[in-house]
């Protein structure tokens, strides 16, 4: 997909409005990522499809979600956490260890006015559950057996995980299955043939 094409997509399934504070969070972290290596130099010019339009994939996978939190692990420079804050009416709950990211993060939700953003500097681990997650994601931060033992607490039955993954998803899924339990199933990524996205609900210890 060209960049026109990725923009196109997004503009019909969210709206134009939408669309352009997306467009406001997208030239905040090209500005920022000098300071602090936000994404990889290499996807800049490319920024809509290799991030905003892989994070924005998943707010569709999550339609029958029930109501709730949608809790992001390891949030990092707002990818999928801040697209989906803008998507979605939900509240959005970013976890990010690291002080800075997770500073930043804070300042663009203030500056974007996106009152459904909140932001804890934490590890998931370590984070005080308030009610069970109605979504949990992660992009990019552990395999998958790794993000059910420390994420799982956060979720019940009815919890929808989103995990996008590359080429290694099935031999992830597989080994994450030995010892975790719940429905699972694989959707191929619209930005890139050889990565999947991990979805999964009702995740328990086996």
């Amino acid at each position: 997909m060209t960049q026109d094409d990725v923009h196109d997509w997004i503009v019909t399934h969210f709206g134009a409005a939408r669309t352009e504070v997306l467009a406001q969070f997208t030239r905040r972290i090209v500005t920022e990522t000098p300071n602090q290596n936000l994404i990889a130099a290499s996807t800049i010019d490319t920024i809509w499809q290799r991030h905003v339009l892989d994070s924005a994939q998943l707010v569709p996978l999550a339609a029958d979600a029930p109501d709730g939190d949608w809790i992001d692990i390891g949030s990092g420079a707002g990818f999928p956490g801040i697209v989906a804050a803008i998507l979605t009416d939900r509240r959005v709950v970013l976890v990010e260890p690291r002080g800075r990211r997770a500073t930043l993060l804070a300042e663009i939700a203030a500056d974007l006015d996106l009152a459904n953003v909140v932001v804890h500097q934490a590890r998931i681990e370590r984070l005080a559950v308030e009610h069970p997650a109605a979504i949990i994601s992660a992009r990019a931060v552990a395999r998958l057996a790794a993000l059910f033992a420390i994420g799982h607490r956060h979720g019940d039955d009815d919890t929808i995980w989103l995990l996008p993954k590359g080429r290694s998803a099935a031999e992830e899924l597989a080994e994450a299955m030995v010892g975790w339990r719940g429905m699972f199933h694989v959707e191929h990524s619209i930005t890139d043939p050889t990565s999947s996205i991990v979805v999964a609900r009702g995740v328990r210890q086996a």
